[in-house]
This record gives C-alpha cells, sequence and structure tokens, in this order.
C-alpha cells in the first residue's frame, strides 16, 4: 500500500501531490508460476495472498501455499512438471523437499543465489508494475487486490508476454527425447 515514488511532469510551479494514507502493516504476496512446453501456449498461474493483519499471522506464503498451488497446477497441466526455482527459503523448506520427492510428477531445479535475470516470472513482475500499477495511489488494499487481478489476467491471456519473458533469460527448453 505504501506508493511508489516517480517523478512526472507538470507545469511550472505547480508541483503535484497526491496525498496517500499512513503506512499499511498489510500486505499483499503473490506467487506465479509461468508454464512453458514446445508446441503448446505458455501460460502464467498464480495466487495472491493478503495479509490478514494480526501479529501472530503469516505475511508471506509457506510451504504449504506453494504446495497448494504446484497441486493446483498441475491439475490443468495434465503432465510432469519440471520446476525452476529462485532460491527463497522457503521453496527450499523440509515439508516442501518431502512433498517433491513423494511425487513422480515434480522435479525441482534451482536458480544460481541470486540470478533474477534467469527467472521468467521476474519478467512478469516488471510487466505488472510498469502497466498495472504504475500511476495509481490504491486508496485500499481490495482496490490493489483488484489492479493486480486485472493485471495478471490481461497477461495471462496473452501468451506472447509470457513467451517474452522466458526469451528474456535467454534460457532454453531442451525436451527430453
Amino acid at each position: 500500500m505504501t506508493p511508489p515514488q516517480a517523478k512526472t511532469w507538470s507545469l511550472r510551479g505547480r508541483t503535484p501531490v497526491v496525498r496517500v494514507r499512513g503506512r499499511s502493516r498489510r500486505r499483499i504476496s503473490i506467487a506465479a508460476l509461468t508454464c512453458y512446453k514446445p508446441g503448446h501456449r505458455s501460460r502464467l498461474i498464480y495466487r495472491p495472498r493478503r495479509d490478514d493483519g494480526r501479529r501472530d499471522g503469516r505475511k508471506s506464503f509457506s510451504w504449504r501455499d506453494y504446495r497448494d498451488l504446484l497441486i493446483a497446477a498441475h491439475q490443468p497441466l495434465g503432465g510432469p512438471i519440471v520446476l525452476v526455482w529462485d532460491n527463497l527459503n522457503v521453496h527450499k523448506a523440509a515439508g516442501l523437499r518431502e512433498f517433491a520427492e513423494a511425487r513422480d510428477w515434480l522435479t525441482i531445479y534451482y536458480l544460481p543465489p541470486y540470478a533474477p535475470d534467469l527467472n521468467p516470472v521476474e519478467g512478469i513482475w516488471s510487466l505488472l508494475r510498469r502497466g498495472w500499477l504504475s500511476n495509481v495511489a490504491f486508496s485500499t488494499p481490495e482496490h490493489l487486490v483488484q489492479r493486480i487481478r486485472r493485471g495478471l489476467r490481461h497477461i495471462q491471456y496473452r501468451s506472447d508476454l509470457i513467451d517474452g519473458c522466458f526469451a528474456e533469460t535467454g534460457l532454453t527448453i531442451n525436451p527430453r527425447p
């Protein structure tokens, strides 16, 4: 909910001012998977998660939330999943590792320690921030969630945007024979 600082143009002597409420403790987290299969349309599967505002509540995704996202992704994809993840500590949680080892349809590889340029989902976040979330002062958390969903839905139905995020990484897909 904290607005980003940006520069803009205005008439000389008239500095534009956007009034916002004080800093909010509420946070919205998003997990996303970009799915690529040669000869098929690229897909984006995502889940937003709102912080409930309680001090004892979890503010971000737990390994169980990621597990549920993978299960939900497996159903429509209908085949084995090779997951390439960054090194977020939750991605390496023991419970998630055990879950992956028990599933023959799931293989996990990790990116090098700091390599956002190899992660296609970073391109999705960039599109979202520069497009649907830019130049907006969000009045409520619901307003922010609405804009996030609208932007991700737009990206979701444009496989060329998802393909562009993958192409930007320089990675290639080599299907098994």
